[in-house]
């Protein structure tokens, strides 16, 4: 299958006009008439994962974070993003990144079957015509009523997260949820716009968290790798049913990080 036309069913999932305007989403590097048979989907193009889809033999690396955010005005080996586009181009490997559409288009509803999350809906809207709104994060009921802590067991579990952080009261009773997978301080207003009890999103520092304690909203800061590695497994299913004579090569994502 040409790159053009997996392209194609990528932006059926998730359009390009669903992106933010300061974002860069697309076709990063490579050429569109490109035959495309194997496909390898990472979180971000690190030098590793960049290496890892030459070793491989990949022809098209897929990820959720875009590489290029800035414009590039030289490309060399003296600079880490010149030498990722610099391997890339010489190994014939397009590069397509899917970040804020596919926030909006896929992670947003795929977190929130997660954690169970009814009546759901959009935590920000970032786009609205007489059929639908859609837009970044969802708010919706939990499966039942829990406890702070029993909801930082349930994320912890559903997405496979060694540790979280919490500001709240850990034995507080809790109905809804807003969930946010990335970077949430910005949607904290909105939480508590719409009535969450708890807010479970990454990126949190500690003002952001307890003024929002403050204001009535827990918080359940699971990192933004943590919630956004879903990503991974989610364009590895997508991709297999419909790209069926693509390889995908979906490995475990590591977090960039310890904890010591």
């Amino acid at each position: 299958m040409r790159c053009e036309k997996v392209m194609e069913k990528l932006e059926e999932l998730s359009p390009l006009m669903y992106a933010s305007e300061w974002d860069n989403v697309g076709l990063q590097t490579g050429r569109q008439d490109k035959e495309v048979r194997r496909i390898y989907i990472a979180l971000d193009a690190t030098d590793e994962v960049v290496e890892e889809a030459v070793k491989k033999e990949a022809d098209m690396l897929l990820t959720h974070h875009p590489m290029i955010f800035k414009p590039v005005k030289k490309i060399t080996g003296e600079h880490f993003i010149g030498r990722r586009l610099i391997k890339l181009i010489q190994h014939d490997i397009c590069y397509y990144a899917m970040h804020t559409n596919f926030d909006v288009m896929g992670m947003a509803d795929a977190a929130a079957d997660e954690i169970g999350l009814k009546n759901r809906k959009v935590l920000e809207t970032t786009f609205e015509d007489e059929i639908s709104k859609e837009g970044f994060g969802r708010i919706g009921r939990l499966p039942k009523v829990m406890t702070l802590w029993e909801c930082a067991q349930l994320v912890k579990n559903e997405f496979g997260i060694a540790h979280v952080k919490v500001f709240g009261d850990l034995e507080a009773d809790l109905e809804t949820a807003a969930i946010l997978p990335g970077s949430g301080k910005s949607m904290i207003r909105a939480a508590i716009d719409g009535g969450a009890d708890v807010m479970i999103t990454g990126d949190i520092d500690h003002h952001d968290g307890i003024d929002a304690k403050a204001q009535g909203l827990f918080i359940i800061d699971a990192g933004h790798f943590g919630l956004e590695q879903i990503f991974v497994p989610y364009m590895k299913e997508y991709l297999n049913r419909e790209c069926k004579d693509i390889e995908v090569i979906a490995p475990e994502q590591e977090p960039p990080f310890v904890v010591i």
